[in-house]
Order: C-alpha cells, then sequence, then structure tokens
C-alpha cells in the first residue's frame, strides 16, 4: 500500500511537538475574573449554583484579589450588589458605594491590579433593569446614560483602571467617553460590552448580583440570540463612539460571532464565559459525567481560538495554575 505523502500525525507524535506547533495559547494575563461584592455582608456567601463562587464582604475580596495575584491573574472586573436599591440607581455612582469602596481597597493593596468596574444599573435599581423605566413600564435609553456615565466617572475617580459598560443603551459609549474625557480621565479605556445577547445563559449571575427584573424581560435592549450581522454593527458603532475593547457574551454560544467580529475591527476582543457556561461545568463535573478541569481549559481555549485576546471567566483562580 502506498505511503502517504501528507501525514498530519508526524506534529502529533509526542507532548514536545505538540506544543511546538500549537496555534492557540492561554495564559493567566488573558483571563479577568469576575468578583461579586454585597454592601452590608460580614464573611463571604457561596453562589448556590455556581461553586466555588461568592458574594464577597470590600475586606475579603481584598483577600480574594490577593490570592488571584499569586495565581498570575492581573485583572478583576467587579460586580457590585448596593444594600438599598431605588429608580434611579444611586448606589450604582455614589461616591461611597461597594463597587467604588472595593476599587480603592484594592488598589491601596495591589496597585498593580487591573480593576474594571462593571458599568450598569441593574444591581441598584429597585425594579432590576439597566435603565430607567417610566409610568408605562418603558426601558427609557436616553436619561439612562446620564446615570451611566456618572457611573463610570464615579468609578474612574475611585482609581479603576478600565470602564465595561454592559447595560446595552445605545450611545452609552459615547456619554460614557465624554463625560470621562471632560473629568481628566481620557486615559482610561473602555471595554464595551457591544455583543450582549438576551441569553438564558445569565441566570446565575442575576442571582447572585440580585439583579433580577422584577417585571418583563431585557429583550427590547440586549440582542436577539438569531442575529450575528447585528453584532457587527453594535461593534462597529461602539467602536466609532470610542470603545478601545470589544466584549461578546456569552462566549462558547457566540463562537461564530466572535470569529466574525475579530474579522472585522483592529480592537482587542473580549469574550465573557458566563455564568450558565460555568454552572452547567460544574453541574456535569459533580455528575462524574465530564472532567471539569479538562472542559475549562477546552472551552477557554475554543474562545481564544475564535478570536478572543481576553476572557471574563469564573474559572480563572482555579485554572490559572494549570496554565
Amino acid at each position: 500500500m502506498p505511503s502517504p505523502i501528507q501525514r498530519t500525525r508526524r506534529l502529533r507524535s509526542s507532548g514536545i511537538l505538540r506544543e511546538l506547533v500549537r496555534e492557540t495559547d492561554l495564559s493567566p494575563r488573558q483571563l479577568i475574573a469576575p468578583l461579586f461584592i454585597k454592601e452590608g455582608i460580614h464573611e463571604k456567601i457561596p453562589v448556590p449554583s455556581m461553586p466555588g463562587v461568592y458574594q464577597f464582604p470590600v475586606n475579603e475580596t481584598i483577600i480574594e484579589a490577593q490570592e488571584l495575584w499569586k495565581r498570575g491573574i492581573r485583572s478583576v472586573i467587579l460586580f457590585g450588589i448596593p444594600s438599598k436599591k431605588d429608580a434611579r440607581a444611586t448606589g450604582a455612582y455614589d461616591k461611597n458605594g461597594v463597587v467604588q469602596n472595593t476599587i480603592r481597597a484594592i488598589k491601596t493593596k495591589i496597585p498593580e491590579m487591573a480593576v474594571i468596574g462593571d458599568v450598569c444599573l441593574c444591581s441598584s435599581m429597585d425594579h432590576g433593569h439597566c435603565g430607567v423605566v417610566n409610568k408605562k413600564g418603558e426601558i427609557e435609553n436616553d436619561p439612562s446614560l446620564e446615570l451611566l456615565a456618572k457611573t463610570a466617572l464615579s468609578q474612574a475617580e475611585a482609581g479603576a483602571d478600565m470602564a465595561a459598560p454592559s447595560d446595552m443603551m445605545d450611545g452609552r459609549v459615547k456619554a460614557i467617553r465624554q463625560a470621562l474625557d471632560e473629568n481628566g480621565y481620557a486615559h482610561l479605556p473602555i471595554m464595551s460590552y457591544a455583543v450582549k445577547y438576551a441569553s438564558a445563559f445569565y441566570g446565575p449571575f442575576r442571582f447572585a448580583t440580585e439583579s433580577a427584573p422584577k417585571f418583563g424581560d431585557r429583550k427590547t435592549y440586549q440582542m436577539d440570540i438569531a442575529n450575528a450581522r447585528e453584532a457587527l454593527r453594535e461593534a462597529k458603532i461602539d467602536e466609532e463612539e470610542g470603545a478601545d475593547i470589544i466584549l461578546i457574551k456569552p462566549a462558547l454560544p457566540s463562537l461564530d460571532v466572535i470569529a466574525r467580529v475579530r474579522g472585522e475591527t483592529k480592537l482587542p476582543i473580549a469574550a465573557y464565559q458566563v455564568s450558565g457556561e460555568y454552572a452547567m461545568i460544574c453541574a456535569a463535573a459533580e455528575k462524574g459525567w465530564l472532567d471539569r478541569r479538562a472542559i475549562a481549559l477546552e472551552t477557554l481555549t475554543a474562545i481564544r481560538r475564535a478570536g478572543a485576546q481576553l476572557i471574563v471567566t469564573y474559572f480563572a483562580r482555579e485554572i490559572a495554575g494549570e496554565l
């Protein structure tokens, strides 16, 4: 039988050769760890649907950040749960709010760590939506922009290294960029959740941040999961408004979108491996159906392979040592 001219297995014959020709790298420096900080608690509270994930008081957030730093994780993104909520989300932009206090605390202990503030209003709103709600129960876009800009500015003043608007209101990147520039923070980058689908994968996150909508859903502002061309439009708009990084979520169900956006922009691409993705892997691993470590590495590598340079993931802490 004639020998095949092409033998692709030659470069798979040993671990050293496989590493030598590996096309996609994955390292701790590419991972961003999400942290939930709850005002008014004194010890960390486990999130039942997300094993290994907690709501932290400010002081324990510092301990967690220090542990992440030791493991090679250089970036965190903060999600705050204020003790009081109202219709204007005042807890989101309070100078002494839970996120603002945590930013100051982390930067005092670990000044080199990149601290990213999630810029949204849902966990500070008494109705759980990401924008101002009028008497008809409609989410109003333009009145929400002022509050989002105030939130980003308050986080910048507290020492945040980056603003990450996740609300999906039209024009919010421009509003935030203008507020930052006019107040001496022209150097501060914006990582925009430009492509955020109205996904069923966010359930555990909404429990962790206590931000589930009290009525309706978020489909009037988050994207239809069936649309891909719209993702290119959203990314282009945010880039034109001043975004420095484009974020896409959920990550694994959006690998095709990550690849398409990657081909259309020169900006760095981030992806968020969201709570539902994490919870499914954890649940299957607990059943003994999947290898948690192997699946975590495989999914994160797939997200990188699709074109994401940065990944927000709840696996950051545990997987850093594997890398």
